[in-house]
């Protein structure tokens, strides 16, 4: 009988922990690795995950769930963070967010239907001098204003 996919994932995921098992504290390296390899963490390799650890399956959760870094759920081909911290809120990030979010009939933590973006806040992307700020797919976006967020939203869509 062929391996299903989760029995494929819990392989990959049991050969990332195994290669990250001598690190002291390796649960977080652990999980960056299965994103890495999956787009996010399935929660079907949690429990494996928990197992080969000795900790629970509890605490898996709580940091999956905890940090903002990890998804349990498949993010879309393009993941725009808009920075919700005060500095980009008191240059006009609130407006700035709210005319992306409209723009893409999205509200925080949504993909696209056609899998294409997903919306993310973020707290500090460290641009305060250059506020509002945005990154999408790792790269930074300063001094958000319509024009630029109709620049990502046209680079995200192509």
């Amino acid at each position: 009988m062929p391996a299903t996919t989760t029995d494929t994932m819990i392989e990959k995921a049991r050969a990332i922990v195994d290669a990250h098992r001598h690190l002291e504290g390796p649960l977080l390296p652990i999980l960056h690795a299965v994103q890495a390899e999956f787009g996010y963490v399935p929660r079907d390799v949690q429990p494996a995950i928990a197992d080969a650890l000795n900790i629970s399956r509890a605490e898996i959760h709580g940091v999956v769930s905890f940090y903002h870094d990890y998804r349990s759920e498949p993010a879309g081909r393009h993941v725009i963070r808009i920075c919700r911290s005060e500095a980009c809120q008191s240059m006009g990030g609130e407006a700035a967010a709210a005319s992306l979010l409209q723009k893409l009939g999205l509200d925080w933590h949504q993909t696209s239907a056609d899998g294409a973006v997903t919306v993310e806040p973020v707290y500090c992307l460290g641009l305060c001098a250059c506020s509002p700020a945005a990154m999408v797919d790792g790269d930074v976006y300063g001094r958000l204003d319509d024009e630029t967020i109709n620049d990502i939203l046209e680079e995200v869509r192509t």
